[in-house]
């Protein structure tokens, strides 16, 4: 059975373990969850905590990188999906993963999605050859439906952050109501896309190493 964590005892585990890692190897640990479940908050947390132990040590890998552009995605007629599983470049994300796992190159260029623009941001992140973790966090990094499952090798340790549906439900309408919509407006997003995606970030994810309950 997974093993659970409050964050701040996540942070400490995960900082002990960073301890272990010899210079020159390196680990993977992804960090699933829900949309606003907390899990880009908490990656973002145990990337700080690391290098403020050991500077360099740690790097961000987000999956949202990946998303494929509204240009791919407006003529299939997913643009209202994007953010489902079927609207991210999973071979472009495992390629990336591959490099960094290999280890060989002075430093990794990887995307970052911009949530303002609605665009990935190529080469905004850079991954130097000294980086012993990379904490890569996502919605579908756990997800057992294909191609998904093909990333799970890539992984050292694995992460489910879990929230009840009525907390998700709270903090996405909320992410929304910044955005000046209307109220029809916010219920096509939740209903439409979010909750959905929710519902089977729970429902179709691996068992993960350790359970975060926010």
């Amino acid at each position: 059975m997974p093993h659970e964590f409050d964050t701040a005892a996540f942070l400490d585990h995960v900082a002990a373990l960073l301890h272990d890692i010899p210079t020159g190897s390196r680990q993977v640990i992804a960090i699933a969850g829900a949309p606003a479940s907390g899990k880009s908050t908490i990656a973002s947390r145990l990337n700080e905590h690391l290098n403020e132990l050991d500077a360099g040590s740690s790097a961000l890998l987000p999956m949202d990188g990946y998303h494929y552009d509204d240009e791919m995605l407006v003529p299939r007629g997913l643009r209202p999906r994007k953010g489902a599983p079927h609207t991210f470049d999973v071979g472009g994300y495992a390629s990336a993963l591959g490099r960094i796992r290999a280890n060989d190159e002075p430093w990794v260029a990887v995307p970052r999605f911009d949530r303002d623009l609605e665009i990935a941001r190529a080469g905004a992140i850079i991954i130097e050859q000294s980086v012993r973790l990379i904490v890569s966090e996502g919605n579908w990094l756990l997800l057992k439906d294909e191609p998904w499952p093909t990333l799970l090798p890539l992984f050292d340790h694995t992460v489910l952050v879990v929230a009840d549906m009525e907390t998700l439900t709270e903090r996405n309408r909320d992410r929304w109501v910044g955005y000046d919509y209307t109220e029809e407006m916010i219920q096509e997003k939740l209903e439409g896309n979010d909750m959905p995606n929710a519902r089977l970030v729970y429902e179709r994810s691996a068992q993960p190493d350790w359970i975060i309950r926010t």
